[in-house]
């Protein structure tokens, strides 16, 4: 009987019962495909400290000190800086992995860890339960700390959402014990109150939901942070948007800046005074998820709303198809999902976001969508912040302990007992209602490194399986396999830093007989 091809496309299908995955990838981490071939994603390695000559340590936040937002650039003098938030600090880390305090005065006790039931004043429906017992869940959660950073011209501007002050950092690196002499300091006159903000292309700083009105969008005067109550001699202005939402994120996209709440989309346009900006609703039903869930890049603007994925680029939202729905929606701790993060990993064109499963009250996987190539993949790493390259050579992401990555780099997969391996969904022969007698496996790969497969079968959908090998890929592989039903499973057992590349697997199998 000749070779069969195990042909199977690009990306991971995950959707709906285990018979819709047949022929397709379902069981994935650290892979992706590039032109159909299937590959391990780039490794990582932890940011060093390298100010002390002949010592390296590795970069870290510190105990407790879990990020949650992230932002690169470089100062008009070329020097290039990182900065994270968490619950209770801001931190700068410089080129050299130096670690400075930069939190501004009075923050340090304002930060929520995790998210948690709301039990406080406004937090239960009016009128209900009794004065002196406690109260049930509302289930009405108070997010965990998200930091929404920016850039005004070379200085950074930031905001947490539970402290509510806009502040401004000016760049000063001088310090104390590696605590900043000037760190970031509230913005004079700014609105507060505020639960994010974005700096517009036209240099306005918005206040997001500002001074407690949920719908309330602030902005300053142009070129001037600290101007912000409107007259006719500045462009200052203030509006309420039509939403029964709540604002969570401004980003800017293609000339104008989107506006997502929880509920629906809007467009901010700049149309000089008088009126400076006009807004206007462009979707609905595709609420933000989290204040970190959106990405803006060349093809529109990408984020993960509560139930599926959306998508502007100009016109109108529309959602965007997802192979893996079930598995991610289906699976996510949702008490904790202001905690989901997206980043864009332009040098592969794609777009991750980090999100917590059931089982985990932190971010311990990934939803990774390739815009070009327009296929879906998931995996389990725990990251809870990060940045594109650009500013520095590789991508930076770091963990819920606070240590700090620069990810895309070799094979090598710090700080995590996973390795890439890749499980395919049933394979069958024609409508399945014969058995396959496989013999040997003929795979078109180019590795420097062990490479091992492993085959599963079963007669029925719902027997259990039978795992044969693992086999250590040879070019032909000998193996002796029968099954009415096969899954083809491949494994890197090791850390390979010169990766790996696989095009088809043939098998020579031929058909048993009916049963």
């Amino acid at each position: 009987m000749p070779l069969i091809s195990l042909e199977v496309p690009a990306g991971v299908v995950r959707h709906g019962v285990e018979s819709f995955s047949r022929g397709r990838w379902r069981d994935v981490n650290f892979v992706r495909w590039v032109g159909g071939s299937l590959r391990n994603i780039g490794g990582w390695r932890n940011r060093e400290d390298r100010t002390n000559t002949g010592v390296t340590a590795n970069v870290t936040l510190g105990t407790g000190q879990t990020p949650r937002g992230m932002i690169t650039w470089k100062e008009n003098s070329g020097i290039a800086h990182i900065v994270a938030g968490t619950y209770n600090k801001l931190w700068q880390v410089s080129e050299a992995g130096t670690l400075l305090d930069i939190t501004p005065a009075g923050f340090t006790t304002l930060g929520v860890v995790d998210a948690v039931d709301n039990l406080g004043y406004g937090g239960y429906l009016f009128g209900k339960g009794s004065y002196g017992t406690e109260r049930p869940a509302s289930g009405v959660m108070e997010e965990a700390t998200q930091w929404t950073l920016g850039n005004w011209g070379e200085y950074l501007v930031g905001c947490a959402n539970d402290d509510g002050k806009l502040y401004e950092w000016q760049l000063d690196t001088d310090n104390t014990n590696n605590v900043a002499d000037n760190p970031a300091a509230v913005i004079a006159n700014a609105p507060t109150n505020n639960k994010a903000l974005v700096v517009t292309e036209e240099r306005f700083i918005f206040a997001l939901a500002a001074q407690g009105n949920k719908r309330k969008i602030m902005w300053c005067d142009r070129e001037n942070n600290t101007l912000w109550s409107p007259s006719a001699t500045n462009q200052a202005g203030d509006i309420e948007l039509s939403t029964g939402g709540e604002i969570m994120l401004g980003l800017s996209v293609r000339g104008k800046t989107l506006i997502l709440t929880t509920n629906d989309a809007h467009t901010a346009t700049y149309t000089a005074p008088p009126t400076v900006y006009g807004f206007e609703k462009v979707g609905n039903n595709c609420g933000a998820v989290s204040r970190q869930c959106a990405v803006s890049i060349d093809e529109g603007a990408f984020w993960m709303g509560l139930k599926s994925f959306f998508v502007f680029n100009g016109g109108a939202v529309q959602e965007v198809p997802c192979d893996v729905h079930d598995y991610v929606f289906g699976d996510m701790n949702v008490s904790q999902r202001t905690k989901v993060f997206a980043v864009h990993n332009g040098q592969n064109n794609e777009l991750w976001w980090f999100y917590p499963s059931k089982d985990s009250v932190e971010n311990n996987r990934y939803v990774i969508f390739d815009y070009q190539e327009r296929y879906w993949n998931t995996g389990n790493l725990d990251r809870t912040a990060g940045v594109d390259s650009g500013v520095f050579t590789h991508p930076i992401y770091a963990s819920s302990t606070g240590l700090v990555y620069d990810h895309e780099i070799g094979s090598t997969y710090a700080d995590t007992t996973e390795l890439p391996h890749a499980e395919t969904g049933t394979i069958q022969l024609g409508n399945g209602d014969r058995l396959m007698d496989i013999t040997e496996i003929l795979p078109d790969h180019e590795s420097l490194g062990a490479f091992q497969i492993k085959l599963k079968t079963k007669n029925y959908p719902n027997t259990a399986e039978t795992t044969h090998g693992a086999f250590t890929l040879n070019s032909p592989t000998s193996v002796r396999v029968q099954g009415r039903e096969v899954k083809v499973r491949l494994e890197v057992p090791s850390t390979n830093p010169y990766g790996f590349k696989l095009g088809a697997v043939r098998v020579d199998a031929k058909a048993g007989s009916k049963r």
